[in-house]
């Protein structure tokens, strides 16, 4: 049974996208309240809220069930999607008719703050060709073993000269 062994590069883009996402709130809520007044602030930040967790709770899963076997991982990633899903639904349900909600304001926040963090997060992503953190060359001090560009390259000398002592060796164990 196959599984993931080391630490979770999904934690750590999860533990990023929150890290941003606690950072981009004040502008949001902000936006809001000059928007929706005071209930489109306190709108704003639930919104802000339910995508952070949902994030977290996605690597969660992931994380957890990557250790222990990947076919577990694939069903906790399609059957926690849906989970979260209806835990977000049931958390908008339960305060549409709060006195300070605006669902516009939720609405709009729940769309752009989720799309915006995972763009946000995609070109961080794609520049270091991992997640944060791993970037060819560079390792954290205890990590194991560092990983340097070019270590894995062969060169043609080093074919040729494996080819040519293969066919000598060959040549000489003929009759």
């Amino acid at each position: 049974m196959a599984r993931f062994e080391g630490p979770s590069p999904v934690a750590e883009v999860a533990r990023d996208l929150v890290r941003r996402g606690v950072w981009i709130a004040p502008s949001l809520m902000f936006v809001g309240a000059l928007i929706w007044g005071t209930d489109g602030f306190f709108s704003v930040g639930y919104g802000v809220a339910l995508i952070l967790v949902n994030f977290a709770l996605s690597a969660l899963l992931i994380a957890s069930t990557a250790r222990i076997s990947l076919s577990l991982m694939m069903a906790a990633v399609l059957f926690g999607f849906l989970i979260r899903l209806g835990v977000i639904f049931v958390a908008v349900w339960l305060v549409k008719d709060a006195d300070w909600m605006q669902m516009v304001a939720l609405g709009l926040t729940i769309i752009v703050t989720h799309l915006g963090l995972l763009f946000w997060e995609l070109r961080y992503v794609s520049a270091s060709l991992a997640y944060p953190g791993l970037k060819p060359g560079v390792a954290k001090r205890g990590s194991g073993p560092q990983r340097t560009q070019g270590a894995s390259s062969v060169t043609s000398s080093t074919i040729s000269s494996t080819t040519s002592s293969t066919t000598s060796s060959k040549e000489h164990s003929q009759p």
